[in-house]
Order: C-alpha cells, then sequence, then structure tokens
C-alpha cells in the first residue's frame, strides 16, 4: 500500500520581491513499511519538500501539486486534519536538536508533553513511557537524564531525546531529517538498527534525508536525488550505487575522502602537551549541596601536538572529548599540567590568558549557531582584531578581505549575513574568524559533521592547505572515522573519559589493539546493509 504519495509538487518563496522555485515538480512516493532516502547537497530542496507534505512551511511559501497520506489529501487541508496528522501518523526528527528541544524545560516535561497532548498520558505512566523511550535509544543512565535539561547533555544525547519524542507516538510515517548528523558511529549503527527493528515491528515507513551516502547505501530501500529543486534520479539502492545515469549522481558517490596530511616538518615544535590531565565534575545532593561522588569525564589524558601535526580525538558521544578540548583552553577546570609553547598555563589567571587566547582558536561543529546573525559577515570575521587589541585602521577591510580569499570566500560578499550563505561557506567563515588571528594550535570540534559530503572533502582539503603553508596545529574532534583518517596524523581513543589506544593513525586504524577501537573501526567502515535478512 502506498503510504506517502508525492505528485509534482511545487514550492516557491518570495525573495527581494523576486519567486524563488525551491521546488521543481518533484513526485516520489513511500510505501508501507519502506525507507525511501531523499538525497543531495545543502539547498537541493529536500527539507523543503518533507515540511511542505504536512504544512510546516511559512504562510509565505506558495505550494502547489498534491500530497496525500493514505489516500488524503494534505494540500490546502486545514488546520485541525495537518494536526491531526502531524506527530501521531507523520512524526519528525530534526536535524539541530538544541534548536528544537526548550531550554527552560527537563527532558521529562518536553518528551510527557508529546505523550499528554496526542495519548492523554500522565503522572507514573507518563513516566514510566518516557523513561522506556529514552532507554530505547540508548541513552545511559536515563532515571538520572530526565531532570537534566537540554545544555546539560552532549550533541548525540540531545539527538536522541530527539529521536524519543518522535517515536513515542507509534507514527506511521518517520520523516527523519538528518538524524545520525550528531551521532558517533558505534551510536549512529545502533540508532539505524533501531530503526530497522521498529520499521519492521511496527509497519513504520521511513523518509530518510541525509547526505551521508554511507547509510543511504546500508540502510534505503529506495533513493531519490535532488538537485537545485528537482529529482534529478531515482530507484533501487543498488541499482542507483551500481550503475547511476545522472552526472550530478556520480559526482556525490565520487566524493569519498581520500589522500592524507602533509608529513610533519622535521623538528617540528611541540605546540601542546598535557600531562594526566583530569576533569571531574562534583556530585552534590541535599540540602546543604554536598559533594557525594564525581563524574570523571577525562581521566590522565597525556598528549602531544607539534606544529604542523593534526591529532585526531574520537570516541563515542560523552567520552570527553569535547571537555578534554575545552580543559585544554582554559575554559573549564582541571588538574595536571597543560603546557602551551613550553609554557605551563594551567591555574594562570584571566588576564594572564587573553595573550594565549589569539594563538589558540576554535572552530564549532554548527556554524549557523556559532556565528551572530546581527553581524556582517566582515564584523564576524574582524571582531577577534578588536578583542585582542590589535591595530588594524584602514586595513581592517583589506585583513578581511584577504583571508577571506585564502579560505575561498569571495570578499565581496563581506557586507552580507550569515543566513545568506550555505552551511559549507559559513563554515568557511568560521575558521576565516579563527584564522585572522593567526593562531598556532586550531580546535576543530565536529567541523565537518553538519556538511554535505561534497562540501566535506572541500572542507578537508582547505584545512590541509592551510595547514601546510602555516605549520598550524590540529585538534581534530571528530566522530566520522574516514575524515580523521584523511586529515589526521595521530589518534586519540576516548571512551567514558578513559584515553584506550594511541598511536599514529595508519597503526590505529590498520591494526588496532583495544577492542572498543575495533568495534568503532567496525561501525565506521562495514558497508553490510543494516538489518540485512
Amino acid at each position: 500500500m502506498t503510504l506517502l504519495n508525492v505528485t509534482d509538487l511545487n514550492v516557491t518563496f518570495t525573495q527581494d520581491g523576486q519567486p524563488v522555485r525551491a521546488v521543481r515538480g518533484v513526485s516520489f512516493h513511500v510505501e508501507k513499511g519502506e525507507t525511501v532516502a531523499l538525497v543531495g547537497e545543502s539547498g537541493s530542496g529536500k527539507s523543503v519538500s518533507a515540511l511542505s507534505c504536512v504544512g510546516l512551511l511559512p504562510d509565505a511559501a506558495q505550494v502547489s501539486g498534491s500530497v496525500t497520506f493514505k489516500g488524503n489529501e494534505l494540500i490546502g487541508a486545514s488546520d485541525a486534519q495537518l494536526r491531526q496528522v502531524r506527530g501521531n501518523d507523520i512524526s519528525f526528527i530534526f536535524q539541530e536538536p538544541m534548536t528544537s528541544l526548550n531550554p527552560l524545560h527537563t527532558i521529562e516535561k518536553q518528551i510527557a508533553e508529546s505523550l499528554s497532548l496526542h495519548q492523554g498520558l500522565s503522572g507514573t505512566v507518563a513516566r514510566a513511557r518516557v523513561l522506556d523511550l529514552l532507554n530505547t535509544v540508548g541513552i545511559r543512565d536515563a532515571e538520572t537524564r530526565m531532570s537534566a535539561y537540554p545544555h546539560q547533555l552532549s550533541g548525540g544525547q540531545r539527538q536522541r531525546v530527539m529521536i524519543a519524542m518522535a517515536l513515542a507516538n507509534g507514527p506511521e510515517l518517520l520523516v527523519a531529517d538528518e538524524p545520525t548528523t550528531a551521532l558517533d558511529v558505534t551510536i549512529q549503527a545502533q540508532i539505524l538498527e533501531l530503526l530497522v527493528d521498529l520499521k519492521r515491528a511496527e509497519g513504520m515507513s521511513l523518509l530518510f534525508i541525509t547526505h551521508d551516502l554511507n547509510i543511504v547505501r546500508r540502510f534505503a530501500d529506495r533513493v531519490c536525488v535532488m538537485q537545485a529543486g528537482e529529482i534529478v534520479e531515482q530507484g533501487p539502492t543498488g541499482q542507483i550505487f551500481d550503475a547511476p545515469q545522472h552526472p550530478y549522481t556520480r559526482k556525490l558517490l565520487a566524493a569519498e575522502q581520500a589522500g592524507q596530511p602533509a608529513p610533519v616538518p622535521d623538528g617540528a615544535q611541540e605546540v601542546l602537551r598535557t600531562d594526566s590531565l583530569r576533569i571531574w565534575f562534583p556530585i552534590q545532593r541535599g540540602f546543604l549541596r554536598r559533594t557525594v561522588g564525581h563524574v570523571k569525564a577525562v581521566n590522565g589524558a597525556s598528549l602531544s601536538l607539534h606544529s604542523g601535526e593534526t591529532l585526531g580525538v574520537v570516541g563515542e558521544s560523552g567520552s570527553g572529548k569535547t571537555t578534554l578540548a575545552l580543559a585544554i583552553l582554559r575554559l573549564i577546570s582541571s588538574e595536571g599540567p597543560i603546557w602551551f609553547n613550553g609554557a605551563d598555563i594551567q591555574g594562570r589567571k584571566s588576564t594572564e590568558l587573553r595573550a594565549l587566547r589569539r594563538d589558540v582558536q576554535i572552530v564549532f561543529q554548527d556554524p549557523f549557531g556559532s556565528l551572530s546573525p546581527r553581524m556582517t559577515v566582515a564584523q564576524i570575521i574582524a571582531e577577534g582584531l578588536g578583542v585582542h587589541g590589535i591595530p588594524t585602521g584602514q586595513l581592517e577591510k583589506e585583513l578581511v578581505a584577504e583571508i577571506m580569499t585564502e579560505v575561498g570566500l569571495d570578499p565581496s560578499t563581506m557586507e552580507r549575513y550569515p543566513h545568506e550563505f550555505s552551511g559549507g561557506q559559513r563554515q568557511r567563515i568560521a575558521i576565516a574568524r579563527a584564522m585572522i588571528l593567526r593562531p598556532k594550535l586550531l580546535v576543530l570540534d565536529e567541523p565537518t559533521s553538519a556538511l554535505d559530503m561534497t562540501v566535506q572533502v572541500q572542507i578537508v582539503e582547505l584545512l590541509r592547505e592551510l595547514q601546510r603553508r602555516h605549520g598550524l596545529a590540529y585538534l581534530f574532534i571528530s566522530h566520522d572515522l574516514r575524515v580523521v583518517r584523511a586529515l589526521s596524523h595521530k589518534v586519540v581513543v576516548m571512551k567514558q573519559g578513559d584515553v584506550v589506544e594511541t598511536g599514529p593513525v595508519d597503526q590505529v586504524f590498520d591494526t588496532p589493539s583495544h577492542p572498543y577501537t575495533r568495534a568503532l573501526l567496525s561501525a565506521a567502515f562495514d558497508m553490510t546493509a543494516i538489518g540485512a535478512d
């Protein structure tokens, strides 16, 4: 039975008084119990097509064509009809959990709200259901995490909460918009297995939006390839991957990470070193807030990093990767020496650290969230110059133009705002903001995970070139082991705060010694179809 049928869908927005056709004559269908993948680069119309199916686009959007769910037309349906379908019959998992979750409410309250609205559950019954959902999606210590707020969870944990909310009411069609982007490879595999199991047990269908073609190959029954608002090719997954017909499809399939970084120069200076670095957070209970234990976020991490070298830090969400980086940046408290350029910076006052921060910069995972929407690109990139009191005078725009050119941006766009750029361009802006200060160490926290595969390749090439040109040291945090291998010289593998394995990237990837490392590599590189019979 055809569950969802989209026929000749067109979506038009108005920009600067001119019509912009975001979706052009799109037609596809999803059968009961089937997984259909929508793939394509950012701006191709994937998410707009999905959102238009249940009337979630802004009022200014002009939508035409036909979208039927179990034979009932949804284009032009009343708000009451659409509300009945949303959440109950068709549920969404969105890409950015931090923007979808309410920062003022606990996780339990947010999931229970959906249960109350659609099923009338409350009290202990709702609490038990919330706990079951959190356990189902693999959140450790779920009973404790229920009382946490979104900012107290890691990125992967927040995404799992979003998945739990989407599954709460047993939908017939789950629209998953990049649901595993923020997850490490082992949890990604678990979530995909979970979705396959639910599909089989409940007869649920999936419309899967992603830029990760490895997931598509392992997970989807059929694939629709979108470019510039149109479906340029669609068919069974095996056919699309083995014999692609359209040039754009062949381009996407060819966008695999390859190559390796330039060798570390002989006699390169040691930029960073830690020795048994420890980060423990106190657990406080009772009226007097007595310390009854500790969350051992990082236990005895020792590492070394030289100019022109990249150290990859990998592990599951909550393993301590980002916590380690924040401690190195002296943004959270830690115990143990941290040497930067030969000087121990542990225990120094904030005023003494100001000069250091010019030499140590960070690029975050979500470029849109890390760039101020109220500032132009020129203001964003040049902000660090003013913060550090670097005199520029009339040369400021010239410096901004120079660094924009270096990272592959058109300097003529410097007066635009972040929302006017694609995801890959925004990440280049974030890199330019860090590079204008000419740092010695760049901390890269998942800088490619939210980007299309073709854009990922471009960003990795850019980082390699910047490292070669300026002798930069990179501390590279990622759950994408393919990108880690393409960019890193050495790797540190972390599990629940412990460093379980470290060494040259080829040694760790080719002959891993720890069972956990082998599990990570198997989840990342095993191309066996998930859920195959």
